[in-house]
């Protein structure tokens, strides 16, 4: 144990001790400039695709909508209510700062991860699409990169099959016990019950449940958050000038000052939105799309709804209420309930509960999800179907194990340093690839100059890359 210990902490450091947070920010801010900062250019643009459903497709496949409600079911889930409760509580409010600029130029990102996805992407025998990091890693670089899309597969499913599911697995069951005194083992087979039926249904029936509960879920959150802000308005300008104060090192709460802002900003607003960890183009590559840019531009607002909107509500219903102590011990979804008691009363921890279990559950399918395709990846062209129903069986697992463990900080310990290796290996692929995605861009803007409503991808004008061209066939 000491070894495995040792070995994850060496690699954290490595990782997220000094070149995954500069190599964020730099990249990041390196594809919004060369880019033509595309994440303001069209973000008018992403909303369009909440009303796109796209039914020329095949009924196997998924519409870009509904990727997109996927990513955001993913994206949004517990990080979102204990993770910056977490990094609050350790980092101080100046974190919340550092999260917000992660998630601005990691919209960017999103759209260069999610653009390569659909690219790269190939149609199975049942017509629906696969994808996703390793699969761009693979064809993008070529074989003598396999190494690299292996690694960056494993890492994948042990990170969010596993680690993160059991993270989501604590943080519902943490929730139950706090407000309805429900034990964790009765939470936990329920979980994996429900969990279970849903996992077994496939992408297709994961697409369909997240199309019905995100939209809930989002609505029930912002409401109580905006209640929240509207009673504390007069407050709002100081908590501002706090944050910053704060996320600069001056008038620090916690020990640590601007260094651990940053840090626990930057972890935790990766750990909730994923942008440049490679995972949603798992989800993007599943879509039914006329261009591969516009997958990748709606998969940005995923960012912004994710960070921007629900972080930031969480942040405000604990900055506003009189509950958190800076530096103090407390798990992450009890300090928000109780924030939120704080404001409203006893019933208010009820509604966050509801709200955690719509929560978990949209990031529960999702996570299983990024395991299996990277499995599909794993088994390409062999039988994977054994492999899969293992997959599904251990997730389950997993579901209860987490929900029955008293906390979850053996899960951060262990996700982390896998989350960083993927962010790493990802970065570097994308940068390598980005002249890929500035081609794909150029070409999506020179259509819409044209006056195109909806720029179509024509696979024949690109015949140097390695991509699946029957995938694109489909798309009239």
């Amino acid at each position: 144990m000491d070894y495995i210990h040792t070995l994850f902490n060496t690699i954290d450091t490595l990782t997220w001790g000094w070149a995954l947070i500069p190599m964020l920010i730099i990249f990041g801010l390196f594809f919004t400039v060369v880019g033509g900062f595309a994440q303001f250019k069209y973000f008018k643009r992403m909303f369009k695709f909440l009303r796109n459903d796209n039914n020329r497709r095949d009924k196997n496949q998924i519409s870009g909508r509904q990727a997109l409600f996927v990513s955001i079911g993913g994206r949004v889930g517990g990080g979102n209510i204990a993770g910056v409760a977490v990094a609050i509580s350790i980092g101080g409010p100046g974190a919340v700062f550092w999260m917000w600029v992660v998630a601005l130029v990691g919209m960017m990102t999103s759209i260069v991860e999610c653009t390569l996805a659909q690219l790269y992407k190939h149609k199975t025998a049942n017509g629906q699409f696969r994808g996703g990091s390793a699969r761009f890693i693979l064809h993008g670089l070529g074989e003598k990169y396999r190494w690299m899309a292996v690694a960056y597969s494993i890492c994948l499913m042990l990170s969010f099959s596993i680690g993160f599911n059991a993270f989501q697995g604590n943080t519902v069951a943490g929730a139950v016990l706090d407000s309805l005194q429900i034990e964790r083992m009765w939470t936990g087979i329920l979980l994996a019950i429900i969990g279970g039926i849903i996992i077994f249904g496939g992408i297709t029936r994961i697409s369909k449940v997240s199309d019905v509960i995100i939209p809930i879920m989002a609505f029930i959150y912002i409401f109580m958050a905006l209640a929240v802000i509207a009673l504390n308005i007069t407050e709002i300008p100081a908590l501002i000038v706090t944050i910053t104060k704060n996320a600069f090192g001056i008038d620090s709460v916690v020990g640590g000052g601007m260094g651990i802002a940053i840090a626990q900003g930057m972890r935790r607003g990766l750990f909730s939105n994923e942008a440049g960890l490679g995972s949603v183009p798992n989800v993007a590559a599943t879509a039914h799309v006329s261009h591969p840019v516009s997958q990748g531009i709606a998969q940005s607002l995923s960012v912004f709804i994710d960070t921007i909107i629900i972080c930031s509500c969480t942040a405000f219903i604990i900055l506003l209420g009189n509950v958190y102590v800076p530096g103090a011990a407390i798990d992450g979804v009890v300090l928000t309930q109780q924030s939120l008691v704080s404001h409203f009363g006893e019933w208010a921890k009820y509604l966050l509960t509801f709200s955690i279990l719509l929560f978990s559950f949209s990031t529960i399918i999702y996570n299983y999800y990024l395991g299996e395709n990277a499995l599909s990846f794993l088994f390409y062209g062999k039988k994977e179907q054994l492999p899969i129903l293992i997959l599904r069986c251990v997730v389950i697992a997993v579901l209860f194990l987490g929900a029955t463990a008293p906390g979850a900080t053996a899960v951060f310990f262990f996700s982390d340093p896998l989350m960083g290796v993927l962010a790493l290996l990802n970065l570097l692929a994308l940068v390598m690839l980005f002249p890929q995605v500035v081609r794909l861009m150029n070409d999506y803007r020179q259509q819409l100059k044209q006056g195109v409503e909806e720029p179509v991808f024509n696979p024949e004008q690109f015949p140097d890359l390695d991509i699946d061209r029957e995938a694109w066939k489909v798309q009239k």
